[in-house]
């Protein structure tokens, strides 16, 4: 029976955009997933937040059962049939378990041990909780596997984009398990440029301010595809004078829009659609319900495009 109070708090990231930062440390592929913690053995799975999972990912919950006891910390990840990787089927779960028909299936990448039977492991270093997670987990189910890991920058590199599903790297030193950002792991994301049409502003202060992002439709009308991180000084100056509002009024849209599910609507102030800015975020695309999932960083004015040069909002 193991001795920790669980759910464990959960070590932490902080994201760093130069991913050389890393060298000398240990990579691992970050997938696009949900941050869980698992008791396998008992079969029990609980969120980054603590929400108890068990009932909603009962596949994975089952499948461990076949392990020794032990706490897994990893990210949950939902492959289609065509072997590609879909964040927004998770979310398909909310509120009820696996149904008859999923055209996906739930895998747990596993990155570290938290503990074994009655012994915490949190106090060993990475190395060696890693090489103890991959002898647990040789011969379990095909449904929970380990992440793979490398001292190699360039050999890691190549899982980006290479490896389905990896969204980044996660860089950590050989330092015991820490919660929060005490164990010392960086975050990084590859970044990818792309323009879209700026429809509103919101936030009430210069130093919050953040630009509501749209694609046009086939027919004709524009769909917010995102919010904007806060603007930088700059960028704010030089739009300035090419917005023009539209009336007096406020609109609103669903903080899912934004990037936050379950947050609170986003006001804004519209503007003729007729800006072009160049924006960077960690998708090529909105892909999730036709939005970015992570709020882009909008970099200049393309003064040379128009609305019509964008693509169609999917």
């Amino acid at each position: 029976m193991t001795r920790l109070a669980l759910p464990a708090p959960l070590a932490l990231c902080r994201p760093v955009e130069d991913v050389r930062l890393g060298l000398g440390l240990n990579f691992e592929p970050k997938f696009d997933g949900w941050r869980c913690q698992l008791l396998a053995g008992a079969g029990r799975l609980w969120s980054r937040h603590g929400t108890d999972l068990t009932a909603q990912f009962a596949d994975v919950a089952g499948a461990s059962r076949a392990l020794p006891e032990c706490v897994l910390d990893g990210e949950l990840v939902a492959v289609l049939e065509s072997g590609s990787v879909a964040f927004a089927r998770l979310q398909s779960r909310s509120g009820r378990g696996p149904q008859r028909g999923e055209d996906f299936t739930v895998h747990l990448a596993v990155f570290d041990l938290l503990g074994l039977g009655e012994e915490d492991w949190r106090p060993r270093p990475y190395e060696q909780r890693r090489m103890k997670m991959r002898e647990l987990l040789a011969d379990g189910p095909l449904a929970i596997r380990p992440v793979p890991a490398t001292g190699d920058l360039d050999a890691a590199l190549e899982w980006v984009g290479g490896l389905n599903g990896v969204e980044g790297l996660v860089l950590k030193p050989n330092l015991p398990y820490v919660a929060g950002r005490g164990s010392g792991w960086l975050k990084w994301r590859r970044m990818h440029t792309s323009e879209a049409a700026v429809m509103g502003v919101s936030g009430r202060t210069p130093g919050t301010q953040c630009l509501v992002l749209g694609l046009p439709c086939g027919d004709g009308r524009m769909r917010a595809v995102g919010v904007s991180l806060p603007l930088a000084q700059a960028v704010r100056r030089e739009l300035v004078p090419l917005l023009r509002p539209v009336g007096e009024d406020e609109a609103e849209l669903p903080g899912t829009v934004g990037g936050l599910p379950g947050a609170d609507p986003v006001r804004y102030r519209p503007v003729v659609a007729n800006v072009v800015v160049e924006i960077e975020a960690d998708q090529k695309r909105p892909l999730e319900f036709g939005r970015f999932r992570h709020r882009p960083r909008v970099l200049r004015v393309r003064g040379d495009m128009t609305p019509d040069h964008l693509p169609h909002a999917p």
